[in-house]
């Protein structure tokens, strides 16, 4: 999302996901509820029998089309194939977390919404990017980067910033110095949640943190952002190569501005988007973010600089 572009859509896109939370809460109670009659009744019977497998033809997105390739879901290993696993979080193991905190106790967070970013992007793209980039951070100068958390910043107000100091809280507790929250969509409501959640957390000098853009350090002619234009999809490109198509776009010319039926915000990226362009612009974006965790580890009391638990084990940590 281009920071300086008006955004027409946002109530209705974030209505459509409270909307869609409330019908799964609903969905999810009234299973549990018919669940418990029929085994009162008796008139359930659990089995174990196994599924038969699925075909490609069943796993394919609906409408796609027999032997279309373009729109079946990439494999996990396409999908992260540019992004390595060795320093997300979710993938490691308790000894190489510790390790990679020992070595740089700094924790990535990359946020992001769930919204439209052209028939050509994933609609995770937000995160995603911020993500892509935290790794490639992470890899150069160390430290640990945590799952992308998606939310619409705009929703939620004072419980979402509650919500996430309650996760910056747990960072810290798990040993983490250093908290760099680093949002894909380009509003300023997004940096202010996550500076706000971050201010009671930072307060007693043992830990420091930032929030920022993904571009926030790093903006200038070979390092920006829009929305699902030039930048944005030279960085999917690059970083999730697999999940893009600029073939959906077509070849006629695109609404302007982010209006239907396109929702597209900057130049063409059927012309001017390229993987080339996204790796440099990752680069750069990865190296100031880095540099800025260098600094922001250095300017705490050199005794509250290191890795602050005892180990990574059951005696001293859980969960985060």
């Amino acid at each position: 999302m281009h920071i300086t572009v008006t955004r027409h859509y946002d109530g209705f896109w974030a209505r459509k996901n409270v909307v869609g939370l409330g019908i799964a809460a609903a969905l999810l109670a009234a299973s549990v509820v018919g669940l418990a009659s029929c085994l009162k009744s008796g008139t359930h019977r659990l089995t174990t029998k196994t599924p038969k497998p699925q075909t490609e033809q069943q796993l394919a997105v609906p409408g796609s089309g027999e032997g279309s390739e373009r729109n079946t879901p990439a494999s996990l290993n396409q999908v992260t194939r540019n992004v390595a696993a060795s320093v997300q979080m979710q993938f490691m193991r308790p000894a190489q977390l510790e390790a990679a905190a020992r070595n740089f106790p700094v924790v990535y967070v990359p946020f992001g919404t769930i919204e439209w970013h052209g028939r050509h992007l994933p609609i995770g793209t937000d995160a995603l990017k911020a993500h892509g980039i935290l790794v490639k951070t992470a890899e150069k100068f160390g430290g640990v980067v945590y799952p992308p958390v998606y939310f619409e910043s705009g929703a939620g107000g004072e419980d979402l910033v509650r919500m996430v100091t309650a996760l910056f809280r747990r960072l810290k507790a798990a040993g983490f110095r250093v908290i760099i929250g680093v949002s894909g969509h380009n509003v300023q409501e997004q940096i202010d949640m996550i500076n706000t959640a971050l201010k009671p957390v930072v307060k007693d000098g043992t830990v420091a943190g930032i929030g920022l853009w993904e571009v926030t350090l790093s903006a200038g002619k070979e390092c920006n952002t829009d929305h699902a234009a030039k930048w944005e999809t030279s960085d999917m490109m690059a970083l999730y190569p697999d999940l893009v198509d600029v073939s959906e776009l077509g070849s006629g010319p695109l609404a302007p501005d982010m209006k239907p039926p396109d929702g597209i915000g900057g130049l063409d990226p059927r012309v001017h988007a390229s993987s080339d362009v996204g790796w440099r612009s990752v680069e750069i974006a990865a190296e100031a973010i880095g540099q800025k965790a260098r600094e922001l580890l250095k300017s705490l009391p050199e005794d509250q600089q290191s890795f602050r638990l005892d180990s990574v084990s059951p005696e001293y940590w859980w969960m985060m």
